[in-house]
């Protein structure tokens, strides 16, 4: 069967040995799974997220924290029943919840085993480059989206993803997600429970374009319905994109644009998060 589960649309037969852009064949690849707290507040908690890192990625960003994992298959090829045990793991070892991390290249395999619901929330983590048609796939089983909105600017989205319709789809696909699930709703813990929360990375040397994604994001919802997480943790990694850390002026430059918009749901990173001791291990844990 040809593969159109993300927007790039690439029809590659997956079942027959062919790869597209992703690099994933026709079962998911999982690098590690395992407790990770360092996810925003209400998606971690005091247990962690029950992370399920996959390998493979449909959008591909030069600049990628996990390129171990996004532009290779490491890891474990895990079926349907396989998914299910493992799922059944991360939620007796007592986190918060499952967070499936970049799983879009195996969305039809997911959603097959999620219609076992694993009896926590399911957080679908991801770069926000999502179609319509398999996002509606996960209607239903999955409760709190954490998707990117990364680019407004569709010039830098094809310099640094190769996705110059970056913007327009991810507008789209999060517009779903929240038709999906409503407005924010939140435990007795303060932990998401269902909702939408958007994040958003500041690239160095681009605040216009993360200053017309905060523009974008102030009106697209009502406010207070959805969550932003404006983040200060670009860290360049030698091969590609832009080759230092945020300075201190521009962090408080777009900050501020996020206060005049009158932003107030969400988090803002400090801008001594931008450290690699905050990525986590590809070495199988969870999965071998």
């Amino acid at each position: 069967m040809k593969c159109f589960l993300c927007p790039r649309l690439c029809g590659a037969d997956r079942s027959a040995g062919e790869r597209g852009f992703c690099g994933a064949g026709a079962l998911p690849v999982a690098a590690r799974a395992a407790r990770h707290d360092w996810e925003e507040p209400c998606i971690s908690g005091s247990r962690g997220s029950g992370a399920v890192f996959f390998s493979g990625c449909n959008l591909g960003c030069v600049y990628c924290q996990n390129r171990e994992i996004s532009f290779s298959l490491r890891g474990k090829t895990l079926d349907v029943p396989a998914l299910r045990a493992l799922f059944a793991r991360l939620r007796d070892s007592g986190v918060h919840n499952l967070n499936l991390v970049t799983a879009t290249p195996y969305a039809d395999v997911i959603a097959e085993a999620l219609e076992a619901p694993p009896g926590i929330p399911v957080v679908w983590n991801s770069s926000g480059y999502e179609g319509l048609e398999t996002l509606r796939m996960l209607e239903g089983k999955v409760d709190v989206y954490l998707p990117d909105m990364k680019y407004a600017d569709g010039s830098l989205a094809q310099a640094l993803s190769a996705a110059p319709d970056y913007f327009e789809r991810a507008d789209a696909a999060i517009r779903e997600m929240f038709r999906q699930t409503g407005p924010c709703r939140f435990d007795a813990d303060g932990l998401l429970t269902r909702g939408v929360l958007v994040r958003h990375l500041v690239l160095p040397g681009y605040l216009a374009n993360s200053k017309d994604v905060l523009e974008w994001f102030a009106g697209a919802f009502p406010k207070g319905e959805t969550m932003l997480s404006l983040m200060a943790q670009y860290t360049p990694n030698g091969f590609g994109g832009p080759e230092r850390r945020l300075r201190p002026e521009e962090w408080q430059e777009v900050t501020d644009y996020l206060y005049m918009l009158g932003i107030r749901s969400g988090y803002v990173q400090e801008l001594s998060s931008a450290d690699g001791a905050y990525v986590p291990a590809f070495d199988g844990t969870g999965v071998e």
